[in-house]
């Protein structure tokens, strides 16, 4: 088996090397990740310059490689270039220090990158560990090595992924796994002014997050309830209920 990691919170972030090293036990792993922190990098990719990338050394056989890129530039890289002879069998994403949950899958690099493999053709998964720091991954990339065997073994729909959201409590402390839809979350969000010492203004994102309920089947709702969320998450952005009513508008 071969399997190719990604994520955005870079090449040195604990959790991409946590999964690495239990990846490995199931076959060949070859991550490709950015050089840097690239979280919230959504699907953007790189076209107006050069990418660069260099080998690093994960030890146990794990070959490793920062791209100067975002997370999906990462996976179809990977796939294009150093796997282009010897395509992988599966994507994985993570382990993402913090939740992906409800809306934040669009803004989520992690969840992009799942989504580059899928778009490549590939079964793909996107991992998320719950909670604050300190993150502990062990649980998460154990977690993510037993759905691997489901997934290439049953296979996924096409345009689709599995996006995994892991809670954060001790592991007698889970209750379970559950299948979820995405929820909804909103921040109310403002805009942070400051001045630099030179008195050029600049701002920063700033906001909490909205305090709704979630909805009962959701991944907000089975991680409060402390129990693993796995969902499809399916990018066919065709809202086909509404086909007909926009065919009755006089666009002509």
């Amino acid at each position: 088996m071969r399997i190719l990691i990604s994520n955005d919170d870079g090449l040195r972030a604990d959790g991409i090397r946590e999964l690495a090293q239990v990846l490995v036990e199931l076959g060949e792993v070859i991550v490709v990740a950015p050089d840097r922190q690239r979280s919230a990098a959504g699907h953007g990719i790189t076209l107006h310059k050069p990418l660069f990338v260099e080998e690093h050394d994960f030890g146990s056989g794990i070959r490793a490689f920062g791209l100067s890129g975002t997370p999906a530039d990462c996976v179809k890289f990977g796939i294009s270039e150093i796997l282009r002879d010897n395509k992988p069998d599966i994507v994985v994403s993570g382990i993402n220090a913090g939740s992906n949950l409800g809306n934040d899958v669009l803004y989520s690099g992690t969840v992009s990158a799942a989504i580059e493999g899928s778009i490549q053709g590939l079964p793909a998964i996107a991992v998320s560990q719950c909670g604050t720091e300190p993150f502990d991954f062990v649980d998460a990339a154990a977690f993510t090595k037993k759905l691997i065997a489901q997934v290439l073994q049953r296979g996924l729909d096409s345009d689709t992924i599995l996006n995994v959201n892991y809670p954060q409590l001790a592991p007698t402390d889970v209750k379970g796994v559950r299948i979820t839809t995405v929820g909804k979350r909103r921040y109310n969000n403002h805009y942070d002014k400051r001045s630099n010492p030179r008195g050029v203004e600049y701002y920063w994102l700033a906001g909490p997050l909205q305090d709704l309920p979630p909805e009962p089947d959701s991944d907000i709702h089975a991680i409060r309830e402390g129990y693993v969320s796995v969902s499809p998450v399916h990018f066919d952005f065709t809202y086909r209920q509404m086909l007909d009513t926009l065919k009755t508008w006089s666009l002509d």
